[in-house]
């Protein structure tokens, strides 16, 4: 039997803009299995950022209870959620988020700093992480130096650095070109598979279908289909070679 890496139930999100209600969520419920590579797919609107920040701790649901790794985060005050989010969560944005004035290498190094590694093992943790995703040889390059997939690489690194129960992406492939996309959804299935990394990738990208194991799709804040992603025969072509 599987053991759910993210447990979502009975979750509603409600936000309140003077006298009127939006209801991001609605009453939803979402078991996503440990070592799962999976998408949260969905017209403009429909709830996925939502669903995406509650499983990262980022917003609190208004209704429900949300469970990550076994441990329920949704009673946990800010300061806790910080350093839970710190040890369990890697987090990949659509515009990368990186400090244009720090090289590849200390961007990767900040989650770090937070720690109580010393500098050499912290470079070790970096060297390894852009290793992972092919950029060892781009260490010292500053993000203006670099193309936009080896730019998502690094946030992608940097996600990894800390070893994260979860990787949350959102939109990880928004803003690349065709290419480079399909190289960031390669590269996703390789941490999924060699890692057995658990990532929930929020996207409207079509193309992700191919790479992931389930496809979860949401509508106006309720699920409304779960579907085994294109990508399910690869990973358990590989699994069966391991």
């Amino acid at each position: 039997m599987d053991k759910y890496a993210i447990d979502v139930e009975h979750v509603s999100r409600i936000y309140k803009r003077d006298e009127f209600e939006i209801r991001a969520l609605d009453d939803l419920t979402i078991h996503v299995p440990e070592g799962k590579f999976v998408a949260i797919m969905g017209p403009s609107g429909s709830g996925k950022t939502t669903l995406l920040n509650l499983i990262a701790g980022i917003d609190h649901p208004t209704t429900g209870r949300v469970a990550v790794g076994g441990e329920e985060i949704t009673g946990m005050k800010e300061r806790e959620l910080a350093r839970w989010r710190g040890r369990h969560i890697g987090l990949v944005f659509q515009f990368y988020n990186l400090i244009p004035v720090l090289t590849a290498f200390e961007n990767v190094e900040l989650p770090l700093l937070l720690t109580q590694l010393g500098k050499a093992d912290r470079r070790e943790h970096v060297e390894t992480a852009l290793r992972v995703v092919g950029l060892a040889d781009r260490m010292n390059h500053y993000p203006r130096q670099l193309s936009g997939g080896q730019e998502q690489r690094v946030a992608i690194a940097r996600a990894l650095v800390t070893d994260p129960t979860i990787i949350v992406a959102d939109e990880p492939t928004g803003d690349l070109d065709a290419k480079s996309a399909e190289e960031i959804l390669n590269l996703l299935v390789e941490l999924n598979r060699q890692f057995k990394k658990t990532i929930v990738m929020v996207t409207h990208d079509s193309r992700a279908e191919r790479h992931v194991e389930t496809v979860y799709r949401l509508d106006k804040g309720v699920l409304v289909g779960i579907e085994e992603g294109k990508g399910v025969a690869t990973h358990k072509a590989a699994g069966a070679q391991a």
